[in-house]
């Protein structure tokens, strides 16, 4: 298995549409809290830049870019893409590049620049990530997609759309507690189920938003993590799966079978089960998501996630906590930052530093990182333990 692997520091710009700043800038200010803790650019062995989409900002090469601008040109950087599993994707590949030996210490920085064009280009853009033969050209698109699964999980199970509904006002009850979030923002129940439609039967807080922002962590192997921090954060399982590119080759629509396979594979590593998490942070990028993604990650048996919902035991004082800093849904979702932005919150909660008490979740020991790109093509799952 190789070295053992520690998140020894992390930062976070603000989500949102970053008018007054470009992808470079947003990086630079991921990377300020890291620098401001000591990791200065001569600590840093090499780097990893998770960006997905280049079409957004026009900017290619972006890891050369980042460097220099960072004053890391000097050191080993590269890319990774994997659609919007690209943060975690460029975790995975960092963490084995420390775990083989090869660096000690990598720098970690995911960004997307979404907002330079239209929300109508934007759309497009994300929906070129589909079968461009047979999905692209009949104009189906992300929230279609969700909306496919969205259908078929109510049918199946009979929940009304009140159930989705409950998991945006949470989702938005927490964004509007984080500074880092594009849209902090309280919802009611009400406003939440009566909103625009955007693809029947998912409405306009159903769905997550086209965001600005950059995330960053450090990753150190076991030797060196004493150099940087004494409230280390474990990497201890990792999980990646995939699923049938066009949907209509999937058994089921009520869940992700790659999300299934990467969560096991990430239990296994951990030594650990569902029971064990204290808290997870999932791939909200629509509402269904989330609720699919706590049967696909064991947490509720298949259709009665609606429990964990109605119940509030996704709330931070709840059994199993669930994007207590707003999820894809109210902190944003720029494609190649939200991994690592995944990661980041982790290790917050981890050392006890939400930003309010009302979103502090108590005691974390374990906690579950369920990144999925596309429709489910690409999943990774990350188990972190506090080691302080």
């Amino acid at each position: 298995m190789g070295r053992n692997v520690a998140v020894v520091a992390g930062g976070h710009s603000k989500f949102g549409k970053r008018y007054d700043a470009t992808m470079r800038e947003l990086c630079a200010e991921a990377y300020k809290p890291i620098y401001d803790e000591g990791i200065t650019q001569d600590r840093i062995d090499a780097s990893v830049l998770s960006y997905a989409a280049s079409q957004f900002s026009g900017q290619g090469a972006g890891s050369a870019l980042i460097a220099d601008y960072l004053g890391i040109q000097d050191k080993p950087h590269m890319r990774v893409e994997s659609a919007c599993t690209t943060g975690t994707a460029s975790l995975r590949a960092a963490w084995g590049m420390v775990a083989a030996g090869l660096y000690d210490v990598m720098l970690v920085l995911g960004v997307e620049q979404m907002n330079r064009v239209s929300s109508a280009t934007a759309t497009e853009y994300m929906s070129q990530a589909g079968d461009m033969r047979w999905e692209y050209p009949f104009g189906i698109s992300f929230p279609a997609f969700y909306a496919l699964m969205a259908s078929r999980y109510m049918a199946d199970y009979g929940i009304p759309h009140e159930v989705l509904s409950r998991i945006s006002v949470k989702s938005h009850h927490y964004g509007a507690q984080n500074p880092k979030a594009h849209l902090p923002k309280e919802v009611s129940l009400e406003e939440a189920d009566n909103a625009v439609p955007i693809c029947r039967p998912l409405n306009l807080y159903d769905c997550s938003l086209i965001t600005d922002g950059a995330a960053a962590v450090v990753i150190a192997a076991e030797e060196r993590v004493k150099e940087f921090t004494d409230r280390p954060m474990w990497i201890r399982g990792i999980g990646a799966g995939a699923s049938e590119m066009m949907i209509q080759d999937r058994k089921s629509l009520t869940s992700i079978p790659g999300a299934k396979r990467a969560g096991k594979a990430a239990y296994e590593m951990a030594g650990i089960g569902p029971d064990d998490i204290d808290m997870a942070q999932v791939h909200d990028c629509f509402s269904i998501a989330e609720l699919i993604a706590y049967e696909d990650l064991g947490f509720a048996e298949p259709g009665k996630g609606r429990e964990i919902v109605e119940n509030k035991e996704n709330y931070h004082e709840g059994r199993i906590p669930v994007n207590c800093d707003g999820g894809l849904k109210s902190k944003g979702h720029p494609l190649g930052a939200t991994g690592i932005s995944m990661t980041y919150e982790i290790l917050k909660q981890m050392r006890g530093e939400a930003e309010q008490p009302s979103r502090q979740i108590k005691d974390v020991k374990y906690g579950l990182a369920h990144n999925v790109g596309q429709s489910g093509q690409f999943v990774n799952v990350f188990i972190f333990e506090r080691g302080f």
